[in-house]
């Protein structure tokens, strides 16, 4: 709107940017310029930084930010920007209230409940008891109808403060993101004239930049660096000449996409030139992934990327760009990137891109992760607490007990009948058989597929500070006691029971401080530790005869361990770290583990020897899977195979290459086996090494995958945030959505003891525990542990405990009538 008697102009911000800050400060908001009121609507408004840029000196245009959608005839909302605001001096980044209601106008922020709010995170609702606005084929609106905006804001101390759309809010790198934000910042910096961001095709988040004059786009990534999280830094920055508009005067988003696409086919086209340019761009892409922009050094070339400040995740975002850049895959080199120094990532990307040049330095003097030889003396590591706290058995002799791990897995070795104890798992996974009984496994649970398919799915949610509603409180969790063990616990806890009263349950854990621990279950205290010879990321395994507890290290050795006082038996040398898990054969006695050496192993403890020694065709990061109907051994590799080898033999009976990283272990079941893949799919086999389904999420899946007792649901979680449950043709039974990444196992229990019903445990990585119900997804209870939690929950009776990054092991009673 323009008046000439009283001069007011009304524009979206996006329409007044493309006349130029300069000329915006130089006319439209001079000294002397005859404008009284500027509106500015339509999208989010300019930070004060930006807005106070605009303005010349002595400027008195009144300044207005204004609200509304078209549902509701335009305008709903007024607020004015006070003059002090607009004069300040200082720097301001605080963001502009969306202001009042226009007269007739009602204003509603309503949760994703439906609930009007008066304080949090919420979506706008517009509406009026006169005001009524037909839209589309209306021919009748009921006075008092509410539109819905799409909007979201936050509603604090009585005001409204835009957050964006509903529609600018992804998931990016686990987390909630509004792109707008991300605009906004880059828009606030010195040499930024305009832009706009996009999320290209739901995987890519490109900034376009009109620059006031020429710069290296390395000093926006420095500058954003300062002021966004990690996951909110573009991936791409392109600078443009002008941004494109629409009819309405707002970013016209389809013609910036089409811009990208050139760019993208001009940039395919463009071979790499030279090996010069590809270690530049490795250092580039080392820096910005582990957010070392700012260092002006090169990366040193013994550099490791895990001990830079990498993990699993950043690892498979590093081996994307590489072949982004290189327009090929690289076979292998997530391995390397995993292992080995920055000098052989290049050298061994330099044979596939250019494999006639040489390389940079000789293999010989390649930085290799230096591993102990299998001198016991060297390796067994030092016993710091080593009172023994019940009689060691003869080698010959079995212990009777029930072992349980992460995923509901139940080993009930050496009694007289199988038990199940009130847990729930596959009856069919060798974890969970007794060997007197394996004549009986098709008796001890029904076949899959037998239940109905949901065909509505169910979206459990929480707020964003974790809390859960009031109907939702069920349960309380509360800590029972805590553990140090002086570094990280990513590890997953093993508990170990006794047939017999005594000796009381057993958690068994390792840590990064190479401290491998056994603590009392009820009480928390050590009974003994053990320092292994480098940092503990392997989850431990229980012998068949219950008197040895093996576990893998970084030093790339496998200990076997007296259970009952941590003095090493036998430690086995592998050629690189081993951060797998082992799992146990009943029917023999053979120990099965992986190695970042690409081999699988089967040893015999007892005779100590290896029994047999596989080539995997890539670095075995998780745990292998054993299944006794049939007698495969499951292995998953990190250059994307999923093998079913003879655990007699070691030979590969079939082989799947799933084309992306498996972090994620198999999980087998009666007649299926189920793996979470990089690529963000749950993928579902035969037996026979057939495809059957495959489910996709929106992120990476690191968790392996846990079913319910009937092998009907297969619970298991995801990057993009949410924990789901499919039923075993693949379809969604229901999604929760937590507050971060869910990179744990979950755990599925009884609700109390006899009960069909089930509960299930989860962790996301910022700490938060979520007990949800397993048929619905409805949230039972939330705690939050204060670090990251990288390690699976396991319960037993009515404790659950799990480790975490603050160096902890804790044990949390549930508590609520319930007996688990």
């Amino acid at each position: 709107m323009y008046s000439a008697k009283h001069p007011t102009f009304s524009a979206t911000p996006t329409l007044l940017r493309r006349f130029g800050s300069q000329l915006i400060k130089s006319t439209v908001l001079s000294a002397s310029t005859s404008l009284r009121v500027l509106a500015l609507g339509g999208e989010a408004f300019p930070l004060l930084t930006v807005l106070k840029s605009w303005r010349g000196v002595d400027n008195k245009t009144q300044i207005f930010n204004i609200y509304g959608i078209t549902e509701v005839s335009s305008w709903a909302t007024f607020y004015r920007i006070p003059e002090k605001f607009l004069n300040s001096t200082l720097k301001c980044e605080l963001p502009v209230p969306l202001g009042f209601p226009l007269l007739g106008t009602v204003v509603e922020v309503r949760d994703t409940n439906g609930f009007t709010i008066q304080e949090g995170r919420g979506q706008v609702f517009l509406g009026g008891r006169k005001r009524v606005c037909f839209l589309d084929d209306e021919t009748t609106v009921p006075l008092g109808t509410m539109r819905a905006t799409g909007d979201l804001v936050m509603v604090k101390d009585g005001e409204m403060f835009f957050l964006g759309r509903k529609d600018s809010q992804i998931k990016r790198h686990g987390k909630r993101l509004n792109i707008e934000l991300v605009q906004q910042v880059a828009e606030g910096l010195q040499q930024v004239e305009s832009c706009a961001v996009t999320w290209y095709n739901q995987e890519k988040l490109i900034l376009f930049v009109v620059s006031k004059n020429d710069f290296v786009k390395e000093y926006i990534f420095k500058e954003l660096q300062k002021h966004l999280p990690s996951h909110a830094i573009p991936d791409e920055l392109l600078l443009i000449e002008s941004l494109p508009f629409t009819s309405h005067g707002k970013i016209d988003v389809l013609e910036l996409n089409k811009i990208y696409l050139n760019y993208l086919n001009l940039k395919s086209g463009c071979k790499l030139n030279g090996k010069e340019e590809l270690w530049e761009k490795l250092q580039y892409f080392w820096k910005s992934i582990l957010n070392l922009s700012e260092d002006p050094l090169k990366v040193p070339n013994e550099s490791l990327f895990l001990n830079s400040g990498g993990d699993s995740l950043k690892s498979v975002r590093f081996l994307n760009e590489i072949e982004k850049l290189v327009g090929t895959s690289v076979p292998g080199l997530l391995e390397i990137i995993l292992s080995s120094s920055i000098l052989e990532i290049y050298n061994h990307v330099l044979q596939t891109v250019f494999p006639d040049e040489d390389l940079e330095f000789s293999k010989n003097h390649a930085t290799k992760r230096k591993f102990s030889d299998s001198n016991q003396e060297e390796t067994s590591g030092k016993s710091l607490h080593q009172k023994s706290v019940m009689t060691l058995s003869c080698d010959n002799e079995l212990t009777a007990f029930t072992a349980v791990s992460r995923g509901s897995q139940i080993l009930s070795l050496n009694t007289k009948s199988f038990t199940r104890l009130g847990l729930c798992s596959s009856a069919h996974s060798s974890d969970l058989i007794s060997p007197t009984n394996t004549q009986n496994v098709k008796s001890l649970n029904p076949p899959a597929l037998l239940g109905k398919s949901q065909d509505a799915s169910c979206v459990a949610e929480v707020s964003e500070a974790g809390t859960c509603v009031a109907a939702a409180k069920k349960m309380e969790l509360r800590v029972r006691w805590r553990s140090d063990t002086g570094k990280c616990v990513d590890a997953s806890p093993l508990v170990v029971i006794p047939a017999v009263e005594k000796p009381s349950p057993t958690v068994y854990m390792g840590s990064h401080s190479h401290r491998m621990m056994a603590l009392d279950l009820h009480s928390g205290k050590v009974k003994w530790e053990q320092i292994l010879g480098d940092r503990i990321e392997s989850s431990a395994c229980v012998s068949r005869c219950g008197n040895f507890i093996v576990v893998g290290c970084y030093n790339g050795l496998v200990y076997v361990l007296k259970s009952n006082s941590g003095e090493t038996h036998w430690t086995f040398p592998t050629e690189d770290a081993v951060k797998s898990s082992a799992a146990v054969d009943p029917t023999t006695g053979l120990l099965y583990v992986g190695s970042h050496d690409q081999h699988a192993y089967a040893l015999d403890i007892y005779e100590k020897k290896c029994v047999w020694k596989l080539h995997c065709g890539g670095t075995v990061s998780s745990s292998p899977c054993l299944s006794l109907l049939p007698h495969h051994l499951y292995v998953a590799t990190l250059g994307g195979l999923l093998l079913a080898i003879n655990p007699a033999t070691g030979k590969r009976v079939w082989q799947y290459s799933c084309g992306k990283p498996l972090f994620s272990s198999p999980r087998c079941g009666l007649q299926y086996v189920c793996i979470g893949c990089v690529d963000g799919s749950l993928l579902c086999f035969t037996h026979c090494g057939e495809q059957v389904w495959q489910f996709s999420t929106g992120e990476p899946i690191f968790s392996s995958p846990c079913t319910s007792a009937s092998e009907q649901e297969i619970f298991f979680g995801s990057h993009d945030c949410f924990i789901y449950c499919c039923n075993m043709k693949g379809h969604l039974q229901w999604k929760f959505e937590t507050t971060s990444r869910v990179y744990a196992t979950p755990f599925a229990f009884h609700r109390q003891e006899g009960s069909s019903e089930m509960l299930l445990a989860a962790a996301s990585t910022d700490g938060k525990l979520w007990i949800l119900d397993s048929k619905s997804g409805q949230l039972q209870s939330v705690y939050e542990l204060p670090g990251e939690v990288f390690s699976s929950p396991v319960v037993w009776e009515s404790m659950l405990i799990i480790g975490c990054r603050n160096n902890y092991v804790y044990c949390l009673d549930l508590l609520g009538g319930y007996q688990i």
